[in-house]
C-alpha cells in the first residue's frame, strides 16, 4: 500500500482549509439524506405508502436497538444515534460507485465520526444530569481512578477512529486485488461481500457509539445503586 492510496485528490483550496475528494463525498451524501428525509416526511398518511413503509421499518428497528442499551432515553437519543446508522451505512456503501471511495476509507473522515461520538457522550450526560454530577462519576469508585478514566475515553476514541478507516480500507482494497487477479469472473460474491462488512462496520460502529453514550447517561444510576447496596 503506498502513500498514494491513502492519500485523497485536494478539488479545492479555501485560504489553509483543502477540500479533498472525501469532504465533497460527504457533503453530497449529508444532502441527498436530508433529500430523502424532507421528501419521505413531508405528507405523512395513516395508510403509509411503500416509501413511508420502508422510513417507519428502519426508524422502528433503530428504535428498538436503542431501547435494548438505553431504555429510559429512547426518545433523546434517537435523532443522533439514527441519523449516525444512516449515514455510515451509505457512506460505506457508496464505495460500489465506480470512480467514488467510501469517505469512511479515509482517517481524517473516521476520526471526524469518532471526535463527535466523544463529544456527544459528554454532551449528553452532562445535559441529563448537570455538569457537576456527571463528572462527579469520573472519581467513583475513588479518584486513583481518575487518569484511566481518562485514558479509557482517549483510548476509545482511537480505536472507534482507526477501526471503521481500517475495515473500510483493507475491504476496498481486497476488493481491488481480487478483479485485478481475477478479472471481472467474480464480481457477484465481492459486491456482495462489499455490502455485507460495510453494513456490519456500520453496525458495529453505531452500537458502540450507543453503548458509550448510554454508560455516561446512566453513571448516576449506577453510582446510586452501588449506594443501596
Amino acid at each position: 500500500m503506498n502513500s498514494d492510496q491513502l492519500s485523497f485528490p485536494v478539488l479545492f483550496q479555501i485560504g489553509p482549509l483543502q477540500v479533498t475528494t472525501t469532504v465533497v463525498t460527504t457533503w453530497v451524501i449529508m444532502a441527498l439524506l436530508a433529500l430523502v428525509a424532507w421528501l419521505v416526511t413531508r405528507r405523512l398518511q395513516l395508510r403509509p405508502g411503500r416509501a413511508q413503509t420502508v422510513a417507519e421499518g428502519i426508524v422502528t428497528t433503530i428504535e428498538e436497538a436503542i431501547r435494548a442499551v438505553a431504555p429510559n432515553h429512547v426518545s433523546q437519543l434517537l435523532p443522533y444515534i439514527a441519523t449516525l446508522w444512516i449515514f455510515l451505512v451509505v457512506a460505506n456503501l457508496c464505495g460500489l460507485i465506480p470512480g467514488v471511495h467510501s469517505p469512511t476509507r479515509d482517517l481524517s473522515a473516521t476520526a471526524a465520526l469518532a471526535i463527535l461520538v466523544f463529544l456527544s457522550v459528554h454532551w449528553f450526560g452532562i445535559r441529563d444530569q448537570g455538569l457537576k454530577a456527571y463528572l462527579r462519576h469520573y472519581l467513583v469508585p475513588t479518584p486513583v481512578l481518575l487518569p484511566f478514566h481518562i485514558l479509557s475515553e482517549i483510548t476509545r476514541t482511537l480505536a472507534l477512529a482507526v477501526r471503521l478507516f481500517g475495515n473500510i480500507m483493507s475491504l476496498e482494497m481486497a476488493a481491488l486485488l481480487i478483479l485485478l487477479v481475477a478479472g471481472f469472473l467474480a464480481p457477484v460474491p465481492i459486491l456482495m461481500l462489499h455490502v455485507i462488512e460495510a453494513l456490519v462496520q456500520a453496525y458495529i460502529f453505531g452500537m458502540l457509539a450507543l453503548i458509550y453514550i448510554a454508560s455516561g447517561l446512566q453513571s448516576q444510576q449506577i453510582r446510586q445503586e452501588a449506594r443501596n447496596e
